[in-house]
């Protein structure tokens, strides 16, 4: 059985709520809590109970119709939703926003709704407005549900080391307000440098610890069958893979900290972005794709 075409729900009548139709929702979603943020933070009530009650019920309802989404799409092709690179990044928004709500509460981290908001709803409109990563859809992605998990559980660390390079974004204009002397605005809400600290060490092995999870339940099967290796992919992960681990392990061993820490973390992850478009290439080149006019 074929996949459906990219803008069918599951009956296969084109409505508002198709898979795309509800990304788009979800990114809409998303923008407005940002937008909601932003004014906020502008009349500098980002504390009250108000703005932030409406802030989280956007990105949760945002986060919901997101799932739904990549849900209908997940059905259409029999697995996880990591076909392209619309797919893929719509999934690394998507891990963004979860971790969020994991992240969010336990650490108390006021502004983190707002840089995440604006983060996802960045990565889902250009997601959705290049038509080219979406133009067509592979089908039979995986031999099995282990390396769909390994596939998952990978772009998920990569969702990590997003969260990761927001919060050493945060850590960036902290220290610059302190160095500047400038406490008002958006600077009276960011975390302290300390606490700010401890969120980045926790979510780097957060990232790492994933994506050596990921990369062990791979090779558990690549050694069975190394015809089903992707090499130029394999290569690519397994670099992001050590550079992240090396960050680790100097920052562990106190050679690498504050700012120049927060800019590796913010200059990895953009690397790490950049190689989604090697990595979905080489994939197109060994699956079989469906056209978004096949049915």
């Amino acid at each position: 059985m074929r996949a459906q075409p990219a803008g069918f729900n599951l009956t296969g009548m084109t409505s508002l709520l198709t898979d795309r139709g509800l990304l788009w929702l979800a990114a809409a979603l998303y923008l407005g809590g940002f937008a909601i943020g932003c004014v906020q933070l502008l009349l500098r009530r980002q504390n009250s109970t108000g703005g932030r009650t409406l802030l989280i019920g956007l990105l949760a309802f945002g986060l919901s119709t997101q799932t739904a989404g990549l849900y209908v799409r997940g059905m259409a092709t029999g697995g996880c939703p990591l076909g392209n690179q619309f797919e893929i990044v719509q999934f690394v928004a998507w891990s963004a926003m979860v971790l969020y709500f994991i992240v969010g509460p336990a650490f108390r981290v006021s502004l983190l709704g707002l840089f995440t908001s604006g983060y996802a709803a960045s990565l889902a409109l250009i997601s959705l407005g290049i038509p080219e990563w979406d133009a067509v859809r592979n089908a039979r992605i995986f031999p099995n549900a282990w390396i769909e998990f390994h596939a998952a559980l990978a772009v998920f660390s990569y969702g990590v080391f997003g969260l990761l390079a927001l919060t050493s974004a945060m850590h960036l204009l902290q220290n610059w307000a302190l160095k500047q002397k400038r406490l008002d605005g958006l600077f009276w809400f960011l975390p302290s440098l300390v606490q700010l600290n401890q969120i980045n060490q926790r979510m780097l092995l957060a990232g790492v610890g994933l994506l050596t999870i990921s990369l062990t339940v791979g090779a558990a099967w690549w050694v069975r069958d190394f015809n089903s290796v992707y090499w130029p992919k394999l290569l690519t992960t397994i670099s992001v893979w050590l550079i992240y681990g090396v960050v680790l392990v100097l920052r562990w061993r106190g050679k690498l900290f504050g700012p120049r820490f927060s800019w590796a973390c913010v200059i990895l992850f953009m690397l790490a972005m950049m190689s989604l478009g090697p990595i979905n290439r080489n994939t197109r080149e060994h699956r079989v794709i469906l056209t978004p006019e096949q049915n």
